[in-house]
């Protein structure tokens, strides 16, 4: 961790600088004009805003001033909490005006900017969050940041910085460009044919000491979902057949869905747990999250076969279809933790409401499955938790009855903000959601409704010459797409196709490929930059690998080119797949889990993944078992091309006739084929061939 200069590191503890600063009458704020929810949300503040662009740089340097970034989004509490007691307020505002240059940044908008300087603050401190509070000097280089400030300390912090640019400059330029110099240097590659099956059991060993073998998900006070290891701990479990990593995922994945972090009445998680038992939430409901615990549930619904993991993907998508669609097509991004001013109120019952609203017996019943009290758990009210021995799979009559009756009462309370920006990558993500759940669960409402949310970032958030847009709000898409934007959405084309076996989507999904090669690669060292380079305000160009509230867009690119290749035959894309594992920083070897969603791109390299042709008419009932059969089993390291004989654009169908004029499925691994077959189980028997391992034990 950094050393910050003694003059402007000793603010917080300051108790005595004066809080008297000229005030200037010039100046506006320039965020009436912006689409963005969470901008708007500041275009009434006094402080002199400036949206994300060259001008407020510009401004900057002539004015010699200290650049002051705030990031946040329009659904997240403490980004309002600080727009409340601070950039509302005079003080403040004259603090900043007087001073400072002052930049309000989406960071839903701007994905580049939030990763760049949410990096740089946690080279001198150990945790980041929103509101992300940056200054910057006059040049553009980060020295100093933090998360939510209180009023007197954001004013205290003000003053001082303020005082050491006058004074001292060349301190404060000294130590951003130490910080830019880390900025640059951060990722050092894995070292060349370093990887092996050994990562996975690094992996394991890594998540078993810090697992919570009660609650489940990793050890601590507040929990997000690990929705990512938990996939690829299913994925060890499936080549190594060692039942730990299974019962760890399966234990944190139920946990989950019955703790209080699940929204019970109308479906969905909430942003994460505040604490060990995922029973108290932050009420915040993101795209992102749904998109990757339906796919995590799902998967944990093959390997087990069991119903309840099914349901609860049912009841997140359902969620999405009811409150999140917009009449277009597309997804909303977000619902606020907030209604009608206060924190989850939206959500919290008492007992006497309760008691007004359900019959004597379905209150009886009610309160035992969900725990409600008449003191309760949040701020004297209650929120739902599903207790240990109730479950989804099996509601009584009188359950169902109390659940609907509290519904439709709920759906008379204020709801919360919804953030109605349309984002291309989240979209992304729940398109490929929606995509495999409809094929696994035989569910043609989820994949009519990846469809139409594909059609729309294709018609809306693109422009003219085809290339993505980032996001769509107000009617207007805006800003130049990321490598997550191109990454995400050809994953969820790729899904499309795998449920459809409708080639338009597969011929879009390398389309787009070929313009993310265009944009973003790094022709030097291999692998993707997160943004096209259009953006000369950030002191560096950053390449992420690893996983935060979404996957990496490298990581992503990995297994969508590893798929693609096997797809179309071309050795060229998995060239660019192993360039891009090879491209990751080396310590992915100590800590594989911050990289798991790689960690599944390279299982795939490393085991023996199956290209499998099912060639017949695809409305030939034959051909639907056998497909639903290859489908619906975990199975994850494969693809499956189906169709007649030769069918233009796909090279996996080619050279291959049909046996005896039935459906017949060729089982291929590096374009070696087993011999075909018209059996549906031999088929499924022939697909799960693994190259097994054995974990170490405990």
């Amino acid at each position: 961790m950094l050393r910050l200069p003694l003059s402007f590191a000793l603010f917080i503890f300051a108790l005595s600088f004066s809080s008297c600063i000229k005030t200037k009458t010039k100046g506006e704020n320039r965020l009436g004009i912006e689409k963005s929810p969470y901008l708007q949300q500041h275009a009434g503040n006094p402080v002199w805003w400036y949206a994300w662009g060259e001008e407020p740089f510009k401004a900057a340097k002539r004015a010699n001033k200290l650049l002051f970034v705030s990031v946040g989004y329009s659904t997240c509490h403490w980004c309002h909490v600080m727009e409340k007691e601070s950039f509302s307020t005079k003080e403040v505002a004259d603090a900043l005006n007087e001073s400072f240059i002052s930049i309000k940044v989406d960071r839903e908008e701007h994905p580049d900017v939030d990763s760049v300087y949410m990096q740089a603050i946690q080279f001198f401190r150990k945790s980041g969050g929103w509101p992300l509070n940056v200054f910057l000097t006059p040049d553009g280089k980060p020295f100093l940041g933090s998360t939510y400030f209180t009023k007197e300390n954001f004013l205290l912090l003000l003053k001082s910085l303020s005082d050491a640019w006058k004074y001292e400059p060349k301190e404060i330029e000294q130590f951003a460009q130490k910080i830019s110099m880390l900025l640059i240097q951060y990722e050092k590659p894995i070292p060349s044919e370093a990887l092996t099956d050994w990562v996975f059991f690094v992996f394991f060993k890594n998540i078993e000491k810090r697992f919570d073998r009660v609650h489940g998900g990793m050890k601590g006070q507040i929990k997000f979902y690990p929705s990512h290891e938990m996939r690829m701990l299913l994925r060890i479990f499936e080549r190594s057949k060692d039942k730990r990593p299974l019962k760890m995922a399966e234990t944190t994945l139920a946990q989950m869905a019955r703790g209080g972090v699940y929204d019970h009445l109308g479906g969905g998680f909430h942003r994460y747990s505040t604490d060990p038992q995922w029973l108290i939430p932050h009420f915040e409901k993101m795209l992102y999250d749904q998109a990757a615990l339906a796919s995590a549930y799902l998967e944990l619904y093959q390997v087990t076969g069991e119903k309840e993991y099914a349901l609860i993907v049912r009841e997140i998508l359902d969620y999405l279809l009811t409150d999140m669609a917009a009449p277009q097509g597309g997804f909303y991004a977000a619902e606020d933790a907030d209604s009608g001013g206060k924190e989850g109120a939206f959500y919290l019952w008492g007992l006497e409401e309760i008691k007004k609203l359900v019959s004597a017996p379905e209150l009886t019943e009610f309160v035992k499955a969900y725990g409600v009290t008449a003191t309760g758990n949040f701020e004297t009210k209650n929120v739902l938790s599903l207790q240990s021995s109730f479950y989804r799979k099996n509601r009584s009559p009188l359950l169902e009855k109390a659940l609907q009756k509290l519904r439709t009462e709920r759906n008379k309370r204020q709801r919360p903000h919804r953030d109605e920006k349309i984002i291309t990558a989240w979209n992304g993500l729940a398109i490929s959601a929606l995509a495999k759940a409809g094929a696994v669960l035989q569910d043609i409402r989820y994949i009519e409704s990846a469809k139409k949310a594909a059609q729309f970032i294709l018609s809306f958030n693109s422009d003219h010459s085809g290339k993505l847009l980032r996001s769509w709000a107000g009617g207007v898409a805006r800003h130049s797409a990321y490598l997550d934007d191109y990454a995400f959405f050809i994953d969820g084309l790729i899904e499309l196709y795998h449920a459809t076996f409708d080639f338009t989507w597969l011929s879009m999904a390398e389309r787009m490929q070929r313009t993310q090669d265009e944009l973003f690669t790094d022709k030097n060292f291999g692998a993707y930059y997160a943004s096209t380079g259009e953006n000369q305000s950030l002191v560096v160009r950053p390449k992420e690998f690893t996983d935060t509230v979404v996957p990496s867009g490298n990581s992503i690119s990995a297994l969508n080119l590893l798929r693609l290749g096997n797809l179309f035959m071309k050795q060229e894309y998995r060239v660019a797949a192993l360039k891009i594992i090879k491209a990751a920083p080396e310590m992915l070897l100590s800590y594989p889990e911050a990289f798991s969603q790689l960690m599944m791109a390279i299982d795939y390299s490393l085991d023996r993944s199956k290209e499998i042709a099912v060639v017949g008419r695809l409305d030939d009932p034959l051909t639907r078992r056998m497909l639903h059969a290859l489908t619906s089993v975990f199975n994850p390291n494969k693809v499956v091309a189906a169709g007649l004989p030769n069918q233009p654009g796909i090279p996996l169908l080619g050279h291959k006739e049909m046996k005896r004029n039935k459906t017949t499925a060729f089982i291929c691994s590096h374009s070696v084929c087993q011999l075909p077959t018209n059996e549906v189980e031999k088929a499924v028997q022939l697909a799960e061939e693994r190259n097994p391992y054995q974990l170490p034990e405990s």
